[in-house]
């Protein structure tokens, strides 16, 4: 687990397997149908993520197949190459390296999230199935072992078995739970506004205006006023 917190934070990566088969009805292929769903994500008003509490950021996509490049290559036959540019092409190209190949297509999932200095993986993806439990099954219902997953006890169980190490952060913001870092991003946007609009104002009536201003934003109030999750415009 350690390579996977960073502070109080956790990056999670899932790998899930998704079935072969067609859609009944739709002639469709599963992994076509998951992509499908993701895509119309981008067509509401905001990710159905915004609803999972202390997520930092995450990213959905489907791993149709990984490719090694041949070149350049690292082993001895290469370095030899590079010396003596006359070694035969079918020589050359057999001591490239051998394509590899993905038994399935992938649903990916990768996420950074508020964890806890412990990284808290399991509250986590409980609270992700309590938030979005029918977008979930949207997605990873056409994933292998998925069928086994019925609450949030077995949902969690079941991302971690699919669970591989992380090894790089997405360093996008501090550790801090997710209502502390939205308040502040809420504190900085109100507090730019409020300056720009009490330039030039006399002494009384700015501190008046200043005591009304933090009457509004309520500072220690995690709860609200707040920047709503998910939202990316000022």
């Amino acid at each position: 687990m350690a390579g996977n917190l960073s502070g109080s934070a956790y990056a999670l990566t899932v790998l899930s397997p998704i079935r072969e088969g067609i859609v009944p009805g739709e002639e469709i292929a599963f992994a076509d149908k998951v992509r499908d769903t993701l895509q119309n994500w981008n067509l509401l008003d905001n990710s159905p993520m915004t609803q999972v509490p202390q997520t930092y950021l995450c990213r959905y996509f489907v791993l149709d197949d990984v490719y090694t490049e041949s070149l350049p290559g690292g082993g001895a036959l290469d370095t030899l190459n590079d010396w003596l540019p006359v070694v035969p092409d079918a020589l050359r190209r057999w001591a490239m390296p051998a394509e590899d190949h993905l038994r399935s297509r992938y649903l990916v999932f990768s996420c950074n999230f508020h964890g806890g200095p412990e990284g808290d993986v399991d509250t986590y993806l409980r609270g992700m199935w309590d938030a979005i439990s029918g977008s979930i099954r949207d997605v990873w219902g056409y994933c292998y072992g998925f069928e086994q997953v019925h609450d949030a006890a077995s949902f969690a169980d079941y991302i971690k078995r699919c669970q591989l190490p992380a090894a790089l952060f997405f360093v996008g913001s501090n550790d801090d739970p997710l209502p502390e870092q939205l308040k502040a991003l809420y504190l900085k946007q109100e507090f730019t506004r409020f300056v720009l609009a009490n330039q030039g104002l006399d002494t009384p009536q700015l501190r008046a205006n200043y005591r009304d201003f933090i009457r509004r934003v309520a500072p220690t109030d995690l709860s609200g006023p707040t920047w709503p999750a998910g939202k990316y415009r000022p």
